[in-house]
């Protein structure tokens, strides 16, 4: 092996080391990450709690001003991370590099891993927004607003689901993906910690050490609080409205402001309690246990409803829906994706700008605050894959689960209402209850009941996963990328300030509130996220320089490299 003096470029680092407490409350935990994330988390809950309405105004305020200051900045970073996963898997010299040794094998099997990719990834939002969002955007859409169709016709179908495959495609698994890449790359492949800092080492080298390390776990601590908060105040409410479907009683629903009935804060405090209960016992057992026996039930499940949407429901109109969708989704791919809607004093271009602000935007901060979590969760569970099967298994297979969902359940609520079988029972209802409302429509009394609870059930499992992984990422980022050891109150802790963070927020100002949150809180990780997507190209593009001139690459070889510099 050749002499350090005679190397054109350095090997990687291969150790970055996280100070932790040695003893008491925190051993085994970076002080400096865990107490000023408990203590961000906190204040927003007492916030919310004890100032309501100063809180409130701050969020509309907020919502006027920060974050359509920002859209623009949302919308091309998540179109610049679609085209660097592309370029990462297709290249081929990139794409066979391993996420771990050369030579090591994964440790799930392919269908464990996706089912864990989707249930930890989008599955919650998948049983609220697989009839909600087309149904939404068959009301209103660009198109609609611009006056080139009718609202609610066969003609806004299409454009419908054109934009809703946007949101629920590349642009969320291409976030997910690169996160973890950048982190589950450096994690397996040099043994840096599993942790979101060391995915920056190959930009800022041992740095990450001190306080800038730190810094940057802290904001990824938030920004998955919140991330996951919107995930469980959608769950919460579609929760509820399916325990009030089934006959749990009417104290679970009031009617909200805009008219259609929504959980009350008495089933939100009782959700809650129920589901942060179970998921907490789960993140108690482990990623080995109970997350992957949830995750293959949650894809057991997921499937027997599709099947049902399938055969029972509009199967054929569905899976055209589905073909004529992803057509003009990838067609339109590279215009709707760098497309920034701008006011020009006119009431049609103010709509458009809210319109991309209520729908493309949250859902972009929405992924970016989801990535720490889901990123990290990912990488977790993808050792010893290529990136090109990563990133294609990553990018693909969920976003296409995702468009299979919507085409079969959404295309039968849309079918129902074009046929005018629903008599906009579907329509009109909230979009926590439309999925509940396309059933009933679709099938008897006695049947819809059945299926009903199996949805309930299905979302509960959803929920306790979601929640079960995000107490077991936040843990490991204050832990230094370590997850085992006596973490069992700190895993209380983070249960329960979820809980308080989604139940004061719902209680505050609805899923809007928790939303406004979120969008504000992510801004700061998408500057992380940004410095992620330079780190993981340079530490590729280095590590194919480093193998050109037989540098070794990964933390085994470098050791080995090590010893015999040392006895040279």
């Amino acid at each position: 092996m050749p002499n350090e003096a005679d190397l054109p470029i350095d090997p990687p680092v291969v150790d970055l080391p996280i100070p932790t407490h040695d003893r008491g409350f925190y051993n085994g935990f970076s002080r400096e990450v865990t107490i000023p994330g408990k203590i961000i988390v906190s204040l927003i809950i007492m916030w919310a709690i004890f100032f309501p309405v100063r809180a409130m105004e701050t969020l509309k305020i907020a919502n006027s001003t920060i974050i359509s200051s920002f859209s623009g900045w949302y919308i091309y970073l998540v179109a610049v991370l679609i085209l660097v996963c592309g370029a990462l898997a297709l290249y081929p010299k990139a794409g066979s590099l391993r996420i771990g040794a050369p030579d090591e094998k994964p440790e799930f099997s392919r269908f464990s891993w996706f089912s864990m990719l989707f249930g930890a990834g989008i599955g919650i939002g998948m049983l609220t927004y697989s009839t909600g969002e087309p149904l939404a955007h068959f009301a209103n859409n660009p198109d609609i607003i611009r006056g080139t169709i009718e609202s609610a016709s066969p003609e806004a179908v299409r454009s419908a689901y054109m934009w809703t495959f946007l949101h629920w495609g590349f642009g969320a698994w291409c976030t997910y993906s690169l996160v973890g890449l950048a982190i589950g790359y450096v994690a397996h492949r040099r043994g840096l910690p599993l942790t979101i800092r060391s995915s920056l080492v190959p930009l800022f080298g041992k740095s990450m050490s001190g306080m800038s390390g730190h810094l940057v776990d802290i904001v990824a601590v938030v920004a998955t609080i919140l991330g996951v908060a919107v995930t469980m105040g959608l769950g919460v409410q579609q929760f509820v409205a399916g325990l009030h479907r089934i006959g749990f009683g009417d104290w679970l629903m009031v009617q909200g402001s805009d008219g259609t009935m929504t959980a009350s804060a008495t089933a939100i405090v009782v959700a809650l309690l129920v589901l942060v209960g179970a998921s907490t016992v789960s993140a108690l057992s482990g990623v080995g246990r109970g997350i992957k026996w949830l995750s293959n039930i949650n894809m057991g499940l997921s499937f027997g409803l599709l099947a049902l949407f399938a055969v029972a429901g509009s199967g054929l109109y569905g899976l055209k829906l589905l073909g004529v969708g992803i057509w003009d989704y990838v067609v339109t791919l590279p215009v709707n994706s760098l497309t920034l809607f701008t006011s020009d004093g006119s009431e049609s271009a103010d709509a458009l700008v809210q319109w991309q602000l209520d729908w493309s935007v949250f859902y972009w901060a929405w992924w970016i605050a989801f990535a720490p979590f889901v990123g990290m969760f990912i990488a977790r569970i993808s050792r010893g894959r290529t990136i090109r099967e990563y990133v294609f298994g990553v990018a693909l297979v969920p976003a296409l689960m995702c468009f299979l969902w919507m085409g079969l359940a959404g295309g039968t609520a849309i079918d129902l209402e074009l046929s005018g079988v629903a008599e906009g029972r579907i329509l009109e209802t909230g979009i926590s209850d439309q999925l509940y409302a396309t059933i009933a429509v679709l099938l008897n009394p006695t049947a819809a009941f059945i299926v009903s609870v199996l949805v309930v059930i299905l979302l509960m499992t959803y929920l306790i996963t979601s929640v079960d992984s995000a107490i077991l990422i936040v843990n490991t980022i204050n832990g230094a990328g370590e997850d085992e050891g006596a973490r069992r109150y700190h895993i209380l802790f983070w249960g329960v300030a979820l809980s308080f963070v989604v139940g004061s927020m719902l209680i505050l100002g609805g899923i809007e509130a928790i939303r406004i949150t979120m969008i504000i809180g992510a801004l700061p990780f998408s500057v992380v996220v940004t410095l992620m997507c330079v780190s993981i190209l340079k530490a590729v593009v280095f590590d194919l320089i480093r193998k050109r001139h037989g540098v070794p690459t990964t933390e085994e070889a470098c050791l080995e490299w090590a010893e015999d510099q040392a006895t040279t």
